[in-house]
């Protein structure tokens, strides 16, 4: 391990960094539990609730609340659950955004570019709040491409690159948050909602593991990153395919069989229509709206997907520690079992909040260990003569 001598302003970056992965980490989970609730359209407006810059509390509040939203009626149960959510979003954002202007401190025009990014950000949410749509919609996309072109002009560490990075993907997944509500949870924008998320989480983390812990290895693990790098792949993929599932109320769509599907090894499927992303706007999507057929499809493709992913990362954990990764192997091997019967534990128990809530944790959790595997396979050389 190498150890490198920081300014005194970056010794706090990684300890920002981690902070801002712990955060993230709570934000996917606690987004679970909003889902998995029932509590993703509790409060209708956005980013208010009810109007709200918190939710309603008090009773002439809640007629209020009540009054404006007729067809969405206040549940106080569910909207602090909503709010809470974003709030936590909200400050997640606020720590990327000083990640993001400490990683580019020495470049000015991507300083610039972040600053231009925050402010376009700001005002395009205020004119949503003043109806302005299509204003608001330009100053996000732009707010998204700054820090991205940013990212790619940035001529420093991986992790500082990455941490800018961060701020475009957050922007974007503040706009599907958005979208979430006023699509009326489509389920196409329900699972980009999380895939940014993990999207984010995942930038965070490498960052942190890259910039405070420098692998001291060379560079002859070329082919044990490229299978890392699949099995993070992989993984994405199944993700997704856990999001799709999720977002059209498919989890218990095979009963509480497994792994046989509603008794039989093959039930009727309708892999088409369980597959159709873009369906009609307007639609009220709480609850889903697919057939069961439709829903086994996707349900028996996340099992299949799964199967898939359980036997290559358990034999890539057996490789990592045959070839002196022994910590990283096990601890992706423990996982990668605590991941699978937890999903298993969701269709034979009838998806208890808790268990669902904990298979979102440990998907963070697994692709968490994948890049700290990624991370201390990196050879140290390149990147310790750009670290400032």
């Amino acid at each position: 391990m190498t150890t490198l001598n920081k300014p005194a302003l970056y010794r706090h970056f990684h300890r920002i960094a981690w902070l801002a992965v712990a955060l993230a980490a709570s934000v996917i989970v606690f987004g679970a539990f909003v889902r998995l609730s029932n509590a993703g359209l509790s409060c209708p407006d956005w980013p208010t609730c009810y109007g709200k810059a918190a939710w309603p509390e008090h009773a002439q509040a809640v007629a209020q609340a009540n009054a404006a939203f007729p067809d969405r009626p206040y549940e106080a149960d569910k909207a602090w659950r909503e709010q809470v959510h974003r709030m936590l979003a909200g400050t997640l954002g606020v720590l990327v955004l000083i990640l993001a202007l400490l990683a580019a401190r020495r470049d000015r025009l991507t300083l610039f570019a972040i600053i231009v990014s925050a402010i376009f950000a700001a005002v395009g949410v205020t004119l949503y709040l003043h109806g302005e749509r299509d204003g608001s919609s330009g100053l996000a996309l732009l707010a998204i491409l700054l820090p991205t072109t940013g990212a790619l002009w940035l001529r420093e560490h991986a992790a500082l690159k990455m941490s800018v990075l961060a701020l475009a993907v957050i922007i974007f997944q503040a706009m599907l948050g958005m979208w979430t509500v006023t699509l009326l949870l489509k389920p196409i924008v329900v699972m980009g909602h999380l895939l940014g998320g993990m999207t984010t989480f995942g930038l965070l983390a490498y960052a942190a593991l890259r910039y405070n812990r420098i692998g001291a290895i060379d560079n002859r693990y070329v082919s044990l990153r490229r299978a890392v790098v699949f099995g993070i792949v992989l993984l994405a993929c199944q993700i997704a395919l856990g999001g799709w599932t999720s977002a059209n109320y498919a989890a218990l769509a095979c009963g509480t069989d497994f792994p046989t599907c509603l008794g039989q090894w093959a039930p009727p499927t309708d892999f088409r229509q369980g597959f159709v992303l873009w369906r009609e706007i307007g639609v009220n999507y709480e609850g889903g709206i697919l057939d069961m057929a439709a829903r086994s499809a996707i349900q028996i493709a996340h099992r299949i997907g799964a199967l898939v992913v359980f036997c290559y990362l358990g034999w890539l954990s057996h490789r990592l520690a045959r070839e002196g990764f022994r910590f990283g192997g096990i601890a992706l091997g423990v996982v990668l079992v605590i991941q699978v019967l937890l999903g298993i534990s969701n269709v034979h128990f009838g998806l208890p909040l808790p268990v669902a809530t904990l298979h979102n944790g440990g998907a963070a959790l697994l692709l968490f260990t994948l890049l700290a595997n990624f991370a201390r396979l990196q050879p140290w050389r390149s990147d310790a003569e750009s670290l400032p």
